[in-house]
């Protein structure tokens, strides 16, 4: 599948923002990749702000360009402002709601558990990484996987509070989706408007 699998630091330091957690590489090179890196860099015109917004949506949420502009044109015929539906819908995405969970401490390890079949929705297995999820689905990890120390060590003082759209069920390791999340609860540093004004064009 052509899903980016370079590195990391590399996409964080492009972004000048650790995407995809806390990055050692970025926190020493607070400059852009590349041979020119440090130096003086060209202005960068509207379209290219604005395809670099709509990127780093993309990386952050592990989404490819044909899945992405799905999720937009969805956005669009949705009711709400486009922009803030488009992180909703991102947001309730199977593998974003696993890494908010906390079973995984990145987006791309709770699609690998997706993947593997260690989750389950509503107690059915579910492999589809994308699968949405609907407000009072439950999403917990798999009976005989519950003794998994990947899971566990993510777990560990992991606060999920800081997410009030998923309640959380320590004695089963469960969380249940309580509804869509409002646009100032999404940690994300994204600038959705610019996104919707690249899509217009």
């Amino acid at each position: 599948m052509a899903r980016y699998i370079g590195p990391k630091s590399r996409i964080a330091r492009k972004f000048g923002e650790a995407i995809f957690g806390p990055d050692k590489v970025l926190a020493k090179k607070n400059y852009p990749p590349g041979q020119h890196g440090q130096g003086r860099r060209k202005k960068t015109s509207e379209y290219g702000i604005q395809l670099r917004e709509k990127q780093k949506a993309k990386y952050t949420y592990g989404v490819l360009e044909k899945q992405f502009r799905n999720l937009y044109e969805k956005a669009q015929r949705t009711k709400g402002v486009t922009g803030e539906v488009l992180l909703q819908l991102l947001e309730s995405r199977l593998d974003n709601l696993v890494y908010r969970l906390g079973f995984a401490p990145t987006r791309s390890g709770a699609r690998q558990l997706v993947s593997h079949k260690h989750i389950t929705v509503d107690g059915k297995v579910v492999n589809i990484a994308s699968c949405h999820i609907r407000p009072g689905q439950v999403i917990a990890v798999r009976e005989k996987d519950k003794s998994m120390e990947v899971i566990h060590a993510s777990l560990n003082g992991f606060n999920h509070s800081k997410y009030p759209w998923i309640e959380w069920n320590a004695s089963i390791l469960s969380g249940t989706y309580l509804h869509v999340p409002e646009r100032e609860d999404i940690p994300e540093n994204i600038k959705e408007q610019l996104i919707v004004e690249l899509y217009s064009k």
